[in-house]
């Protein structure tokens, strides 16, 4: 596994970059069919995304001549075609060119997790050999695209995803300044959240608003409409795990109607992000599973809304507010490019004292 310290040499008194480690994974396809997997899943995700290879050139910072050459070789290993090129409407993936990115997305989504706890435990260990004095902000958070694609612009935040009870321990914890929660619903905080909303210690800033729903295979070949659906029509349903703040939404979903979680098929099937589970549908490995409005177009899943949620920033006593204020800016700026996303209706909240 490659590692970055990402640090620009500084001259003696300037100030210096923010530092951090940077992870990511190179893996290979050995044998008849021999490819670079991270290479593929670049490629392939800038296709889809560019719809030219024209387009996927730029996006990848490399001459047309090269991508050309990374296309013909993936193709050649693979001994089938993974775009098609249509008069008029430029180059779209096949069939097997849109299994293979969901396949590489759904496997990058799973190690996300455990890459950016290592992450995150690298930059600490090296700043402290390295920066002494530096002050960033180190966040817990529950999985959500846009504050992934947030973070990743401001490099004075170091992240970790962990699901929303999980991200809160470790705030108590001490580990970590911020925890970003969210609990379904815009309604008042149930058990174990609210104990949260009544510390004196935590100050609790709404980020952003965002749609749930059920997402689920392309064309609901199977007609699913509820949860009801769900357990009756045996679907194979994908979990969050434990702890996770849309875990926690859907089993309430289930109480409502009446259905025991265990008896859904796949209940016990677990991933750790939004992508993980709608990657599992797109590929046709599951049926159905709960994630945000962004996530399934980008699978290009059907999707029904169950509900809008606001996610929250819960921080330590003592930390520096206009960092807050201007991460809380950014994530409202781009929340209004991104389907399924909204401001927050509620302001700040302060515990009685």
């Amino acid at each position: 596994m490659p590692v970055e310290a990402v640090s620009a040499a500084s001259p003696v008194g300037a100030e210096r970059e923010p530092f951090g480690v940077r992870l990511h994974v190179e893996g290979r396809c050995d044998g008849a069919s021999a490819f670079a997997l991270r290479g593929a899943h670049l490629l392939l995700d800038a296709l889809g995304r560019t719809g030219s290879l024209q387009g996927t050139a730029e996006a990848l910072a490399i001459s047309y001549r090269s991508a050309w050459g990374q296309l013909e070789a993936l193709e050649q290993a693979l001994g089938r075609p993974v775009v098609v090129k249509t008069k008029g409407h430029g180059t779209s993936l096949t069939p097997l060119g849109n299994a293979l990115l969901a396949l590489l997305q759904a496997s990058q989504t799973r190690l996300a997790p455990a890459i950016a706890a290592e992450e995150m435990a690298l930059t600490d260990g090296l700043r402290r050999l390295l920066e002494p004095a530096d002050a960033r902000l180190r966040l817990a958070a529950s999985h959500d695209p846009l504050m992934l694609e947030t973070v990743e612009a401001r490099r004075e935040i170091d992240l970790m995803v962990a699901g929303s009870l999980d991200a809160l321990a470790r705030l108590r914890g001490g580990s970590v300044d911020a925890a970003g929660f969210h609990y379904g619903s815009d309604g008042a905080p149930p058990p174990p959240f609210d104990a949260l909303f009544r510390d004196p210690d935590i100050r609790i800033v709404p980020l952003f608003r965002r749609e749930q729903g059920l997402m689920l295979a392309a064309g609901n070949p199977l007609g699913l409409t509820s949860v009801a659906d769900i357990a009756a029509r045996r679907a194979r349903f994908v979990n969050r795990q434990r702890g996770a703040g849309t875990r926690i939404w859907f089993e309430r979903l289930c109480a409502e109607a009446g259905v025991a979680p265990e008896t859904i098929v796949g209940h016990h099937t677990e991933e750790f992000t939004h992508q993980a589970v709608a990657a599992l549908i797109a590929t046709g490995a599951a049926d159905i599973g709960m994630g945000t409005r962004a996530v399934a177009e980008r699978f290009a899943l059907d999707y029904s809304p169950v509900g809008w949620e606001t996610y929250f920033l819960a921080l330590r006593a003592g930390i520096d507010g206009k960092r807050v204020d201007a991460f809380r800016a950014d994530l409202l700026e781009r929340a209004g490019r991104m389907p399924g996303y909204a401001p927050p209706e509620t302001r700040e909240h302060a515990a009685a004292s």
